[in-house]
């Protein structure tokens, strides 16, 4: 039987990555074959980053409150399928269902705290400052952001980047670890139904090729990163 290929999510359109090339995805508690995750080219990632880049002026457009209500939605629908979730979790990470009930319901809070965004988005004024001088404070978008996430934390992780950042009026490229992908096309999936516009938030999947292309971008303004020490002083 052959195994499912993880997909690209670019422009709202889920597409297989222009490289054949793959690496497993393994069930660690078994040691069986689950998926194959594309080893990923600097075409996947431009793509992604080029969809991003478009999507970008409507979405910082987007009054907040409109952008958090996205993510009220999102609330909902992760709630609904959290058993779903943290299945998926255990099956592709090997965490025991109460660790991976913690995994996700740390990520839920963060999609919690995007609801909030209205507020925390608020700047600061201060009239005369100085002698005959005013400070006013405002918060603006960056534009497009990326996020390259370890194995450890399938859904936690991610759900620390790419909500804050979409909130704020930025755009996205997600890179998931090779080893846990399929939760983060779940989580995708789920944010996709609760209603974010094409293209503010893409994933691709990819090594070491696709992450530099993502380093190395000019309209890549952003990057999060949690990993290992040697991997975050190549990425800095």
């Amino acid at each position: 039987m052959s195994l499912p290929t993880c997909q690209n999510y670019i422009a709202g359109i889920w597409l297989p990555a222009t490289s054949t090339a793959t690496t497993p995805v393994f069930n660690p508690s078994t040691g069986e074959t689950i998926a194959a995750c594309p080893v990923g080219n600097t075409a996947d990632a431009e793509a992604a980053i080029a969809a991003a880049a478009a999507a970008f002026p409507a979405w910082r457009d987007t009054p907040p409150v409109d952008r958090a209500r996205v993510f009220f939605r999102y609330r909902h629908l992760v709630e609904q399928n959290f058993e779903r979730l943290t299945a998926l979790i255990s099956r592709e990470h090997g965490k025991t269902a109460v660790e991976a009930r913690g995994d996700l319901h740390r990520g839920l809070e963060n999609i919690e705290y995007a609801c909030g965004i209205p507020t925390l988005l608020m700047g600061d004024t201060l009239e005369n400052i100085a002698r005959g001088v005013d400070c006013e404070t405002l918060n603006q978008p960056l534009g497009v952001c990326a996020g390259i996430t370890p194995f450890n934390f399938p859904a936690m992780v991610p759900l620390w980047m790419y909500p804050l950042a979409l909130a704020c009026g930025n755009t996205f490229v997600f890179k998931p670890s090779e080893k846990v992908p399929l939760t983060a096309i779940a989580l995708i999936e789920l944010l996709a139904e609760a209603g974010l516009p094409k293209g503010v938030l893409n994933l691709v999947h990819g090594g070491k090729e696709v992450v530099d292309t993502l380093l190395t971008h000019p309209l890549v303004k952003a990057i999060s990163f949690v990993g290992s020490t040697p991997i975050a002083k190549y990425i800095h």
